[in-house]
Parts: structure tokens; sequence; C-alpha cells
């Protein structure tokens, strides 16, 4: 047992208390009296105590105990030997000492309890948890179990791994180990033998031009003599697949494939086998940018745009496509330097599509245009959506237009088979139309089961907030029972004295019970009420359904892509709510802009146009007579939208006969296109997540980085100066493509695609002695052929330190309270009869001294 001071320090403090009170008693002791001299030393003893406990004095005590860790590496590379690994760790554990304590750990990405730190030897669970595989993370591992059990024991670390980390580092980790305690041994493993092939690179050309002959490289690593096919595709579409013969070790195999399209192209190779352990590192990706003309991507809704025929195909590559075929990933969008929707309704465009499109204008500079028509903009379902955020026209019409007054009720099905992503959307689709209503609008919400169920009372609408948190609480519930549910509606709206009556029913299943829907939806009718359908999925009643829209006046939706249920809702409710077509004949007023100079010579006549109210950024060129813009731009990111609320055929009226009419379409492609400074930065993979980032230049103080997936999701990013016009770049990311849209302060920006590899988790290799070696040198362990020497004992002491301060703290309060004490009361101490004699007589004494004096004076 010894005394430790963890901030001796404060000890100089005893210094000054030493000197003042030694003086003070050099001066004044011997005069003091016996209770004087008894408050001296209390007092004393209570500064000193004070000064020790700022110090922070502690009782060690050495213990015998000790405490053996082991970690198992459950990570993808070590698939195949976590038997052995737990057969060899039991064996070692029924070796150990009464003294030792033994806990067991597992880990990958993750960190998971095997068996708690105890003194008892116990059996392994051969049914451990699952965790996530695809990375190492020794550092975290080593860091977690030096830290678990009693921190106060020497302890050993057994680590079972190949060492082949794929996150952090375990060297620095040990910097922030207590390196008098614990101790690694290491205990190296090969990877089993899984029958596994590899892809291990990939390579086609950065760059290509149209028509050359692209040259491709493909390395697979083999641990066995097998036959199989690599499988070429562009753009996600397969182009070529080879048979291949395979030898143990590296293959490497070439083939070449013209460039046949402009734009950003990712190629993938893939490998095909009968069997094969992992099919995660059979994948590969790469990407070259063929450069051309510029391409224009022109998607068309019900009826083909006549927007291509007008446009200069010598200098512009046109693509034209419909709704339908319209690219659901940022590679085959970032293909195009601009795309056109000419009347497309955005019940046709899923929710990932619209992301993706938003991403490519706002991240990579792609130009958006949006043409008007029946199914566009407000009439088309974008109301809230990032196809609405991108454009300079909001579809919500303020106060310009004559409005009817509406009755909505929506009937959504709660059933237990809309659980998961349908009901959400569903929620969030009716919230939206909720939020579209005006305040003197009647709105009410019924989410049935197998009865209905009143979710917002049908009542004029008070708090769009208060109703979409109802709605958004909607849970799923039991069977499907429609008839009631429809009924219920239908008595709710038909006796209000409302310009417009609507009813959309939306379900995923078939109806418990067949009822006279006829009759009931007939004398709806004649009290003005209406009804759309909407059928999710393939399990829905779709006959029964397109009947109902029918017969309800009303229009059938048939959902396969549940994320279009929002546009389909938003479409609905604007239908009914809104007047947006505005059919009058008007000459456009023309504002300055671009296009001014096609009409020069006049402006002709416009038949029809969808109303939109303008943004307060956006820049208007052509406007109606009642102030809605027809035409708008603006710049959204490092891109440009623009807004025709006019369409491309007879809503434009005159404007087809105008011989301005094919420069009016050149000269809007023109705007669409990607116009900032483009610099090639320089994107260098370093390890697995990490990239350097550098201007060539040198001039860029600040360097803006942002990454997208191919779905359009912003994936996060830890960025870091490195020097001047150079930052490092960590993310982590899902292997596949992923897209950096670069900017410095300057407005030069540049894209590129880098393609993440599979995890090295995945690869071929051998277990990394360097790292293993150094880790137990330098923690004082070592590297075991085996887990024989596992419990030997370990070189370090155990040992438990006890705070005392508290205990000096109440020590010195104690003191404290007996010095007030004895100055306030003194000591009372019996007196013994011959003291009381003499002090009796020296009183006698005193006072005859007294009466005599007084009798002279």
């Amino acid at each position: 047992m010894e005394l430790r001071l963890d901030n001796p320090l404060w000890l100089w403090l005893l210094v000054p208390v030493i000197a003042y009170f030694g003086l003070l008693g050099y001066r004044n002791f011997k005069k003091f009296a016996k209770l004087y001299r008894l408050v001296y030393a209390v007092r004393f003893l209570t500064v000193a105590l004070l000064v020790f406990a700022l110090a922070e004095p502690a009782v060690y005590q050495a213990v015998k105990e000790e405490q053996v860790i082991f970690l198992m590496d459950r990570s993808a590379s070590m698939e195949g030997l976590e038997e052995e690994m737990a057969t060899a760790i039991e064996t070692a554990i029924s070796n150990k000492k009464d003294s030792q304590n033994v806990g067991v750990y597992t880990f990958a990405e993750d960190f998971q309890t095997l068996l708690q730190v105890a003194k008892e030897p116990r059996p392994l669970p051969r049914e451990q948890a699952q965790g996530d595989g695809r990375h190492t993370n020794l550092a975290r591992a080593i860091e977690l179990a030096a830290n678990s059990g009693n921190a106060d024991l020497a302890t050993r670390l057994v680590v079972l791994t190949d060492g082949n980390e794929t996150q952090a580092s375990a060297l620095e980790s040990l910097n922030r180990l207590d390196r008098d305690r614990v101790q690694i041994d290491v205990l190296p493993l090969q990877q089993a033998e899984k029958n596994d092939a590899a892809i291990v690179s990939f390579e086609t050309p950065a760059d290509a031009f149209l028509g050359e002959a692209q040259a491709f490289s493909a390395i697979i690593d083999s641990d066995r003599e097998t036959t199989g096919q690599l499988v070429f595709s562009r753009n996600d579409q397969e182009f070529d697949r080879q048979k291949i013969s395979l030898v143990e070790g590296e293959n490497l195999f070439s083939y070449t494939y013209p460039a046949l399209e402009e734009g950003m192209a990712k190629y993938e190779a893939r490998l095909e086998l009968e069997s094969d352990a992992f099919i995660e590192n059979n994948a590969l990706i790469s990407i070259t940018e063929v450069e051309g003309n510029p391409e224009v991507l022109v998607v068309s809704g019900s009826e083909a745009s006549p927007i291509p025929g007008v446009l200069d195909t010598e200098n512009i590559r046109v693509t034209a496509i419909t709704a339908n075929q319209l690219p659901a990933n940022l590679s085959s969008i970032l293909q195009y330097d601009s795309v056109i929707f000419d009347n497309v309704s955005g019940t046709s465009v899923g929710s990932q599509q619209m992301a993706v499109i938003e991403q490519a204008v706002q991240q990579f500079g792609m130009g958006f245009m949006m043409v008007g028509g029946d199914q566009s903009f407000g009439l088309g379902g974008y109301f809230k959506s990032p196809i609405e955020r991108i454009l300079p026209v909001e579809m919500e019409v303020k106060g310009k237009h004559e409005l009817p007054s509406l009755g909505l009720v929506i009937v959504m099905d709660r059933s237990g088979s809309m659980a998961g992503t349908k009901m959400e959307l569903a929620k969030e689709a009716a919230a939206r139309s909720v939020e579209l209503l005006r305040e003197n609008d009647t709105v009410g919400v019924i989410a049935f089961d197998d009865q209905p169920w009143q979710i917002v009372p049908t009542e004029k609408l008070a708090d769009p907030k208060e109703a979409a948190d109802k709605i958004l609480s909607v849970a799923p519930g039991g069977g499907t029972e429609i008839y009631r549910s429809l009924e219920e509606a239908y008595s709710q709206l038909e006796d209000l004295e409302l310009q417009r009556k609507h009813i959309i029913l939306l379900t995923d299943g078939q109806s418990a019970t067949s009822n006279d829907y006829d009759s009931l939806i007939e004398n709806g009718k004649d009290k003005n009420v209406t009804l759309s359908t909407v059928s999710i999925g393939g399990d829905a009643d779709k006959n029964l359904l397109e009947s109902l829209a029918m017969t309800g006046s009303g229009r059938y939706y048939d959902v396969t892509d549940a994320t279009t249920i929002p546009a389909i809702l938003s479409r609905e409710t604007i239908m009914m709510s809104r007047t947006y077509i505005v059919d009058q004949p008007f000459h456009p007023v023309v504002y300055n802009s671009r296009w001014n100079d096609l009409f020069t010579a006049g402006v002709p006549q416009m038949n029809a146009y969808i109303a939109t109210t303008a943004k307060s950024t956006a820049s208007v060129a052509l406007e109606s007579e009642e102030e809605d813009p027809v035409l708008a731009a603006w710049n959204y990111g490092l891109g440009k939208t623009i807004a025709y609320t006019s369409g491309s055929g007879g809503w434009s009226g005159d404007f087809q006969s105008w011989q301005n009419w094919p420069a009016f379409w050149n000269r809007t492609v023109s705007e669409l296109l990607p116009s900032f400074a483009e610099i090639p930065f320089s994107v260098t993979a370093k390890q697995q997540g990490v990239y350097a980032i550098e201007d060539p230049s040198r001039k860029s103080a600040i360097i803006n980085v942002t990454a997208v997936d191919e779905k359009g999701n912003e994936v996060p990013l830890k960025s870091e100066p490195v020097a001047p016009g150079e930052i490092e770049v960590a993310m982590d990311a899902e292997p596949g493509l992923v897209f950096f849209s670069i900017s410095n302060e300057n407005g030069a920006s540049y894209r590129t695609g880098l393609t993440v590899p599979y995890g090295a988790e995945y690869k071929i290799s051998n277990p990394n002695l360097p790292l293993l070696t150094t880790l137990a040198e330098r923690s004082g362990g070592q590297v075991l052929g085996s887990l024989d020497e596992a419990m030997r004992d370990i070189p370090y002491e155990s040992g438990s330190q006890k705070p005392i301060q508290q205990f000096l703290l109440l020590l010195a309060m104690l003191l404290f309270f007996a010095d007030i004490t004895i100055r306030r009361f003194g000591l009372r101490m019996p007196i013994r009869k011959k003291e009381k004699k003499a002090e009796a007589e020296q009183s006698d004494q005193t006072i005859g001294q007294l009466i005599k004096a007084k009798k002279r004076s």
C-alpha cells in the first residue's frame, strides 16, 4: 500500500502555510494559555488537510488479479474460421489460472460482447450475433476492449485476425492506451479456402472521342482453376459476355469496345461463376467521358413531343423518350447536358427520378426545362416535389384567379397490407393534399381497414398543420372493407353547398364485401360529388376501382411505383381546387432577356397556358395579360432551369407558324447548356474511402466538394485542408459509382465520377504481418503461433487506487467545527478541593485589600 498524489503541485501551498503558522507560534506560543495552544494546533491541522485534499491523494493497493480478453475478427475475410477460433479460445480458457479473469468479444466494423469479463470459465455461445462484416475496425476494437472489464487490472488483449484493417488505424490507437497496463498478443490467421474469384481491377480510358476504340483491361484473382463468364455493360445495359478460363492466382483480360455515344459512360465488368464464395467482389465499375456535341434529352408525356423536329440536330444531339423510359440513376442522366419535360405528368415520374434530376442540375450544372400542357406544372402533381424546387415558378397560384369552393374527402386504406413504404407514402400524399387547400375549403380524411375511421372530420379547414399531423399518425390496421368507408364519404359531402365535391379512394386490396356501388355513386353524382380511385400494387381490385372512377366521373390511377402516390393526390387536389388552365388567346408581354431579338418583328398570339407564380429571383421573359409567367428562367446551383407554361403544340397558337419558332427552341436549348468555367481538378484515391483533391494551379483558397451517389442521394463527406489548393476528403459510400462536384471561390467548377470498389474484406489476401508484429512489439506482447501462451503471466502490475480526498475534506470540516466549539465554550475541566480552597483564600485576600484601600481614601 502506498500513497499517490495526482496533483502534487498543490503541496507548494504548504510553504506559505508553514511559514505563517511557524512565525505566529514562534512569537506567541509561550504566551498562549493551554486553551489557545489547542486551537492553534487544530487550525494548522485543518489547513494542512485542505492542502493535501487539493493534491488529490489516493491510496494504491496492489492485487494479484489480472484479465485476459480475446478479440475474434468476424469480418467477411474471416468467414469460415469462426468454429476454429472459438475452439482455440475455449481450450485456452480451460487452462486459465484462478487469478485470471477472462472475456471474449467479436469485432468487424462494430464491436460485440460474446462473453463478459468474469473469473468463472464458460463455454462460448455458437449462435453469435451477426453484425456488419464489410469492414474491419481493429483500432476501435482494441480501444473498447482495453477499457472493458476492470480498468485497474493488468490486461492482455489476444487478437485473432488477419490484420487487414479497412477502417481507422490500429497503430494510432496504441497512443491512447495505458501502456503500463495493457499488453497485446496477436494470432495471425490465414483466410479460409473459399473457392472464390474476384475482379481486382477494371480500367477504361478516362476520356474518349466518339467512334474511338476503347481499350478495357480486367484483372481477376482466383484461388482455384475454374471457368465462367465475364460480362460487360454500359450504363446498366449489357452489351457483351465472354467465356473465360481462370487459373489459380492473377488472370489478365483485355477487351476493345467502340465509343458509340457521347457523354459520361458507366462501364461495368461482372464475373459470373457456377460457385463462388463472395458475389460482392465479382463486379467493378469504371467511367469514361466521351466527347462530342451537346446532348439534349426530350421527355414526352402522353403524346410525342414536336420539339426534336425543330432543333438543330447537326449541332445538337437529341434523344427523345417517353416518361416511362426516363432513367432513375445519376450516371444515365448525366449523359445529357439538358433535359426537357414536354407535358409530362408527375404521376409517371418517380420520386427517385425527380431527386436525381435535382442533383444533376444543382451539383453538376445540367439544364432542365418544363413545357406546359394539361399534364404539366400544377396539373401534373409537382407540388412540393424536387422538380418544383428547381423550377423558377411555383405551382401554386396566389390570389390572381377566381377559385371554386371545394369539399374533398380522402378515403385511405390502412389495412395490414399497406404497412411499410406504401402506408408512409399514402400518409405523406394525404398531408400534402391538405396543405394545398385554402382556409375555407372543406376537407375530411377517412382511413379504413375492416371499418371506417374518421381521422380528420369533414369540415372547413381551420389548421392545416394539425390536420396533417393527424394524418401522419395513422397506423396500419386489419382487413379491407371499402364500401362502408366510401358510403360514409358520400354521406358527408352530399348535402354541403359547395361548387366542387370530390372523393379520392386509395387502396391496395380487395373489399371483403360487395355492395351496390353504382347506386351509391349515381346518387352522389346527382349531388355533384365525383370520385377518383388509386390502385396500388398487383393485389388491388383493379377492375372494381377503374369501374368506380368511370362511374364517378373521375380518374383512375394504376400505381406500380408507390413513390408516385404523392404526385397523384397532389394532381387530383389541384385539379379540383383550382382553375389552372387559362385558355383565352392573348399576346404575351416581352421583357428584357436573351430571347428579345427574336421578337423585334412582333409577338405572335398564344392560345393557352398553365397559371403559375414566378419565384422572387426568377427572370421573366414572357408574361400573360394577367401577369402570370409564360417564359421564366433562373439559376439553380450550378445549372439553369426554364419554365415555359404554354405548350409545344396547339397551346402556342400562332407561335407554331412563327418564322422564329425553331430559333426560339434552339435559343432555349443553348440557354440550358452548362455555362460554368470548368477546370480540371485532380482527384486521387489515397486509400479506401479517402481522396486527395487538388487544384493544379494552386490558386484555390477554398475548395467545395459535394458527392452524390447513383440514386441522387448526397454522400456525407469529411474534408480537411492539406495545403494551398489541396484538400483531403473522406467518405463512407456503398460500392458503385459516386459523382464529385468540385468548385472554388472563383466560380470554377468540375465534375467527375469515381468508382467505389467493394471493400477490402472481399479481397483474397494474406495476413498483414507487419501491422500485427508492430502492434505486439510496441505493447510488449507476442506474435503467437497458437493460443497456448495466451494465459501466461502478465508482466504489468494490477492494483486499485482509492481516493481519500473526500475523507480529508470531511476530517478538515470536523476540525473546523471543533475549533469553533472550543473558542465559543472553552474547556470545562473538574477542579480538586485543594485548588478550590486556594482560590477562595486568594479571593478573600483580594477583597480585604480592596476594603483597606477604601478606608484610606
